[in-house]
């Protein structure tokens, strides 16, 4: 049996093992899990990963769960060029300090910002109000800064020279906030500029197909989501913005 990877493109994660493996060449068989139709909450994929979550992954009788457990368990497996994951001892910290920053910060103020803008207006039924926007998206623009001044400063990539997998974690989380129509790339031509250097290395035609559910996000509608999820959604939202 090969190796399977379950994932849904809408999430940022799972976006970045799946230009991962196909950039890398590395061959698996795409266990596609509708979130929106809450396929991750079966007791059938319960069985592939008991925390019901995205991705997820299985090689034989082996699974595993985590985003990054998983490129990592990719890179060593397939013997990914050096870039991914350096050998050198420095290089390697770089990529592990920002892996270990991002989740609360790129990934949290830009998950909060799509959650907020495209989610909370379909689930409460009323318009979102300007000062709840300007609020989530001040705090992404924060870590933003953040972003740009700690972890990019001059340099092409995080890294240096090349790619590496902080930069496609990086670019994926950023375009979440994209799909919920917040260009964030606009007026910060630094920043524009890695994306489409990290586009380049990758392949660009890749990035685009596994974007391409996420940019047409704005334009999901209640009836797409399973009920109850709908009630998840709602619950953690309205907590988040009480």
């Amino acid at each position: 049996m090969g190796l399977e990877l379950y994932l849904d493109l809408l999430s940022q994660p799972c976006r970045a093992l799946y230009i991962f493996a196909r950039t890398n060449n590395i061959p698996f068989e795409f266990k596609h899990v509708e979130l929106m139709k809450g396929q991750h909450r079966t007791e059938e994929f319960r069985k592939v990963n008991m925390l019901m979550k995205v991705p997820a992954l299985k090689d034989g009788s082996f699974t595993l769960a985590e985003s990054i457990a998983i490129l990592l368990y990719l890179a060593r497996k397939f013997k990914t060029p050096d870039h991914w994951y350096p050998s050198d001892l420095q290089k390697r910290a770089r990529v592990d300090e920002y892996l270990s920053w991002q989740h609360v910060n790129i990934r949290g103020k830009g998950s909060k910002l799509f959650l907020t803008k495209v989610l909370l207006p379909l689930l409460t039924g009323q318009p979102l109000s300007p000062e709840k926007l300007e609020g989530v998206t001040e705090e992404l623009n924060v870590v933003l800064k953040q972003f740009e001044e700690k972890f990019l400063q001059d340099k092409p990539f995080i890294v240096g020279n090349e790619i590496s997998l902080a930069d496609l974690v990086a670019l994926v989380e950023l375009m979440q906030p994209v799909g919920a129509g917040y260009n964030l790339f606009e007026e910060r031509p630094k920043l524009a500029a890695w994306r489409n250097r990290v586009e380049e290395a990758v392949g660009k035609q890749l990035c685009q197909e596994a974007h391409e559910g996420i940019l047409n996000a704005k334009n999901l509608t209640a009836d797409k989501i399973a009920p109850e999820l709908l009630e998840h959604f709602k619950h953690q939202l309205l907590k988040q913005s009480s």
